[in-house]
């Protein structure tokens, strides 16, 4: 599969990018935030060293997913790259957890400092850079296909978001609502803790060869579509990192030769690279039992 991991290659690409983005705007929001005393500014970037991590399992991933089969892994290492994003799930779920305390804290400590207007500048400066990333990666990940890119870009947006909900709290500190920045700061930590969550969510229901069922459906109606075949008796999928893997037991007509039964197989593998970009699929032939 010389064009699967090809493709695996120049998504590393997106990784590096995301990584050197969040080295320089997580340092940035972090130095204003203490100098400009702003709560939502310091949580920001505070989670934007969570996203290094996970950038950069995501890069672990996509170098250990490109090892070829061995007599260990038959079909590839291609699901590293959800192990190494179930790691980062754990570890951004740790540091959401501590902006949630933190912010927290500051609520009881009171005379709270007015945060500097500046770091709302700050803020949509971060945004708007984040919003780059952001094209960038899901132009790649469309381009190549690929999830795990296409999901790290979305979080590249989902950044953005709070960069530029950060810049609300702190304006509304302007107005004699200091309280406002704190709270914004809140909703930063919950929502690294969703973040995290879903990521966790989704690579456990791989791992598990979870399945979505709408898929699976339109799988079934692709190979039922095939000519030749009769029915179909099973037909089962799992995700392997960004591959979709298909099992089918399809019935044909038992008067057809070795041959023919095997050009019938070769058909559906056909469709399914075509319309649902699947490689690798198992089918199994047996004889319709209608006559």
């Amino acid at each position: 599969m010389p064009d699967v991991y090809e493709e695996i290659r120049r998504g590393e690409k997106g990784a590096w990018v995301s990584i050197a983005a969040y080295l320089v705007l997580s340092a940035f929001k972090i130095i204003c935030g203490y100098l400009l005393f702003s709560s939502a500014l310091l949580a920001d970037g505070f989670n934007n060293v969570t996203d290094i991590v996970a950038s950069v399992a995501v890069l672990i991933g996509l170098r250990i997913s490109q090892k070829p089969p061995d007599s260990d892994h038959a079909y590839g290492h291609f699901r590293a790259e959800t192990v190494a994003a179930l790691i980062a799930s754990f570890i951004m779920a740790a540091v959401g957890l501590q902006v949630l305390v933190e912010a927290v804290r500051s609520i009881f400590e009171g005379g709270k400092q007015e945060p500097d207007i500046l770091g709302a500048g700050v803020a949509v400066i971060s945004a708007v850079a984040m919003m780059g990333v952001y094209l960038y990666n899901r132009r790649l990940a469309r381009a190549i296909n690929n999830k795990a890119l296409m999901a790290a870009a979305k979080d590249n947006l989902s950044d953005a978001m709070v960069s530029i909900g950060a810049a609300v709290g702190i304006i509304g500190a302007q107005f004699g609502l200091p309280w406002l920045d704190t709270v914004a700061a809140i909703l930063v930590g919950l929502l690294i803790c969703r973040t995290a969550w879903e990521i966790f969510r989704d690579c456990t229901h791989t791992l598990t060869d979870g399945f979505d069922e709408s898929q699976l459906s339109d799988l079934r109606s692709t190979i039922a579509r095939t000519p030749g075949v009769e029915a179909i008796r099973d037909v089962k999928a799992r995700v392997h990192g960004n591959h979709v893997l298909v099992d089918v037991v399809i019935e044909v007509k038992p008067d057809l030769t070795l041959i023919e039964s095997h050009q019938i197989s070769d058909k559906i593998e056909e469709r399914m690279k075509k319309a649902h970009n699947i490689m690798h699929v198992h089918v199994h032939v047996e004889p319709s039992s209608v006559k």
